[in-house]
């Protein structure tokens, strides 16, 4: 079985292309910042994330192109592939990336607000948002209770 779950941050905006012909696709590439689990009495060298590379495809690098920014908090769910290919040099290069099925996002709009603000919320809906009260809880208008299922 080959499946991946992965979460973290972006590193920096998501890079598209799209591909030629007739049905052109998006191709997004991002690296993705996840965080290890450290062991104090055994780290290394220091590094406390592992930077993976994320590759998505079309409707997956649309969703990828559109939404994800730098610094966004994401789930990423998808398969290791690996390849290689020779550069201009001669040298046979080796690669390993995360080719994404689904990315969902992490946290709220709201939460990223304080990491630079970055958009980090849901997909825009047409429906407005409900105003929150400072506690933390949506207001009800008053005369709504006796139609709630529960008090």
């Amino acid at each position: 079985m080959n499946k991946v779950i992965l979460c973290g941050r972006l590193t920096r905006d998501p890079e598209v292309r799209y591909s030629q012909g007739e049905n052109s696709m998006a191709i997004a590439r991002y690296t993705l910042a996840v965080d290890r689990r450290v062991n104090r009495s055994n780290q290394q060298d220091g590094q406390t994330a592992d930077f993976i590379g994320i590759v998505a495809f079309g409707k997956s690098g649309e969703f990828a192109e559109k939404y994800l920014k730098k610094g966004t908090k994401v789930i990423v769910t998808g398969r290791i592939q690996t390849g290689s290919y020779t550069n201009k040099d001669g040298v046979k290069v080796y690669t390993t990336d995360v080719v994404a099925e689904d990315q969902e996002f992490a946290e709220s709009k709201n939460s990223s607000a304080g990491n630079g603000g970055n958009f980090g919320g849901s997909a825009p809906s047409n429906e407005p948002a409900p105003s929150a009260a400072g506690d933390g809880f949506m207001n009800i208008p008053d005369g709504i209770d006796e139609e709630l299922p529960f008090n």
